[in-house]
């Protein structure tokens, strides 16, 4: 939803360089259309067979993102007690919420059990008998799914690759049908499906369908065994374009790909997206503050940095640089650059890009998952706002910190 009219740049029907002289920069721009329609292909996908698509909250946790979705009647996978209270506070239906992680403490489990969540993907024995001991105190049985590690390569970046054996998460598929039934002993535990998820940005799918295959393998192995499995928890994973090289998977061709699968298998389906429904609805919008030239190398200093959008810093990321107002001349070849005092402080290096002066406008594309939620307060500088268009109307649903807010909750 973010293209050009003439030479100015819009989001749905606004024009982001009004936008962006009106609320400030940096500034976080979220289409709202783009985040229905990705949500809704899912859905419209996944058609007859019993299913719910539980949006990963950790790609974008906004309030304003989470109450669209809520309304749209999306559920919600959590990783923390607090992703659980933002989607309470969204009016997210906690019946609709799957708490997923590595390392619950048990007052995120009490939080989740007294909400009424729909169940956990568990990644541990000790996981399990603390839920159990937790469930039992309050006089309630908790539904669960065994995280399995498949050992199948996601081929993404090895900091958000999740399904093989050296990774923390998940338990070994071949040692899963044991904690199954090791888990039968715990009474207030009802094991009700079958949880795999391995790594995020997949930009195709096969390795996903292959842990499918494995997951469907044990579902039928521990049915046959008399576990109650009615589900496949599926994770997310699937990726976004971020540059003219990569394509982005198509959803529906996805999803049917899943069907396909499941279809004979009786089971119900959870699938977990987040990148691909919210990360190309989103732009990190930058004014340029200077022209730099050290020798031959050419910066464009901007007055957006790493502890706004960490990505291109942390994962060496790409993401397209758009001016908000094409001009005609030559391109150049710089590093944009924020103030951060870092030399890992950067957006984009020798790239390709409009010739743009200070005081222009550049939006930083693809950044709706993994931008403001990774965002800091690095060297004391205010977190930026948040965005939500929708059509030809804008508003602020995170309002930009001001230096109160760097100091408030702490004392001298």
């Amino acid at each position: 939803m973010f293209s050009y009219s003439a030479n100015d740049l819009y989001c749905e029907q606004v024009p982001l360089a009004d936008l962006a002289a009106r609320a400030g920069t940096p500034a976080y721009v979220y289409s709202s259309q783009s985040i229905l329609a990705n949500y809704r292909a899912y859905d419209d996908a996944l058609g007859d067979l019993p299913h719910l698509v539980c949006y990963a909250v950790k790609a974008n946790s906004s309030l304003a993102v989470l109450a669209l979705l809520a309304r749209a009647g999306a559920g919600f996978d959590i990783v923390s007690g607090g992703e659980l209270y933002r989607v309470i506070q969204a009016g997210g239906d906690p019946s609709k919420v799957v708490f997923s992680g590595v390392g619950k403490t048990a007052a995120e489990v009490e939080y989740a059990l007294a909400s009424g969540i729909r169940g956990f993907n568990c990644e541990s024995e000790s996981e399990l008998a603390l839920i159990d001991a937790l469930a039992a105190r309050r006089g309630v049985k908790a539904a669960f799914s065994i995280r399995v590690n498949p050992d199948v390569d996601a081929a993404t970046h090895p900091y958000i690759s999740t399904g093989l054996s050296r990774h923390k998460f998940g338990i070994d598929i071949r040692e899963a049908a044991a904690v199954y039934g090791r888990a039968r002993r715990h009474t207030c535990l009802v094991a009700d499906g079958v949880s795999c998820h391995i790594g995020s940005q997949i930009l195709d799918p096969s390795p996903i369908l292959e842990a499918v295959d494995k997951a469907l393998e044990l579902a039928a192995a521990l049915r046959a065994q008399g576990h109650p499995i009615r589900h496949l928890d599926l994770g997310g994973g699937l990726g976004i374009a971020y540059n003219e090289r990569e394509k982005t998977p198509a959803i529906p061709a996805y999803v049917e790909s899943l069907r396909a699968k499941l279809r004979e298998s009786g089971l119900a389906v959870t699938v977990e997206p987040g990148r691909s429904i919210v990360g190309a609805a989103g732009a990190l919008i930058a004014r340029v503050l200077y022209r730099k030239r050290n020798g031959s190398k050419e910066f464009v200093v901007v007055d957006a940095a790493m502890n706004d959008l960490i990505r291109p810093s942390l994962y060496g990321a790409y993401h397209e640089i758009m001016p908000v107002r094409r001009n005609r001349l030559p391109q150049i070849v710089a590093d944009v650059v924020g103030p951060v005092c870092e030399s890992g402080d950067f957006l984009a290096r020798d790239r390709p890009m409009a010739d743009v002066m200070p005081g222009d406008f550049l939006a930083v594309r693809d950044a709706g998952a993994y931008g403001f939620v990774l965002s800091s307060n690095y060297n004391s500088r205010p977190r930026a706002p948040e965005i939500l268009v929708e059509g030809a109307a804008w508003r602020i649903v995170r309002a930009r910190e001001t230096h109160e807010d760097l100091v408030r909750g702490e004392t001298l």
